[in-house]
């Protein structure tokens, strides 16, 4: 990345620690908490600046309320979006109204396992936004049924069962990183799950099926903590309590794997 290594001087804004600890999520522009399970703009400003460059096209399987799309328009990047909530679509079409971005990004409803859909739309992208490949992908799954988007079945928010997850996981993977070039980045962010009275370790179980799967090398994993959690504000003591009284722990991390496809 030597974009980022000028004259001996170096991007001091761009965080390269493993751990990320986070006071709360920016709220600037058009970036709104509207969301349940959407991710903080720090994330995808972060990894957006360090591993693309200006005019490069980030592509998105899990589209959400528009948060990475939102960041792209700040730092000059190109976007492909897709999400299977049509709400969401017309909330980030409806946010983004009229601008002078409107040619550098393309956003559509659309079921991320189906390959011919996927092939289609990205098609239809590549010609509106003059481009032929895509620099990095960056895929915020959810993190199995923990939180429940939609009904369609399609949806991995309706999916209980660890081995299914992965099955459909892997198929996304397949049908959007083909379109990622050779050398470039892809980052995965997710968290683990509480089940059955045990932790199951769903990050780690995506990112052992990539290594598996993929022709990629683990650039690095970082963790992920912000203490500004909606959810939690004002109640750290009753989930302590909860948690004594119990034999668990608090969740208050997510993991971020950055890969590198390779040949």
């Amino acid at each position: 990345m030597n974009e980022l290594i000028k004259n001996n001087t170096i991007e001091t804004e761009i965080n390269v620690d493993s751990l990320w600890l986070i006071p709360q999520r920016d709220k600037t522009g058009k970036h709104k908490n509207i969301y349940h399970g959407n991710f903080i703009p720090q994330i995808p400003n972060q990894l957006i600046r360090r591993y693309t460059k200006e005019q490069d096209i980030i592509l998105e399987p899990f589209a959400g309320s528009g948060t990475t799309l939102f960041e792209c328009e700040n730092l000059n990047r190109k976007y492909i979006g897709f999400d299977i909530n049509q709400q969401m679509i017309d909330y980030i079409k409806d946010t983004m109204g009229q601008t002078l971005y409107q040619d550098k990004y393309y956003i559509e409803n659309c079921n991320s396992l189906d390959e011919k859909e996927i092939d289609k739309n990205i098609k239809i992208a590549y010609n509106n936004l003059d481009g032929q490949q895509v620099q990095f992908v960056l895929m915020h799954p959810p993190y199995m049924d923990i939180v429940k988007f939609t009904d369609d079945k399609n949806d991995l928010s309706n999916i209980k069962n660890l081995e299914d997850f992965l099955d459909k996981f892997k198929t996304i993977c397949k049908n959007f990183l083909k379109y990622l070039e050779i050398n470039k980045y892809f980052a995965i962010v997710i968290g683990d799950v509480y089940k059955n009275s045990e932790v199951i370790p769903l990050s780690f179980y995506c990112m052992d099926m990539i290594k598996k799967n993929f022709k990629a090398k683990l650039k690095g994993i970082i963790v992920k903590n912000i203490e500004g959690n909606r959810g939690k504000l004002g109640q750290a003591g009753i989930w302590k309590y909860r948690a004594l009284k119990s034999d668990y722990f608090l969740f208050k991390h997510e993991y971020i794997f950055v890969f590198k496809k390779v040949k």
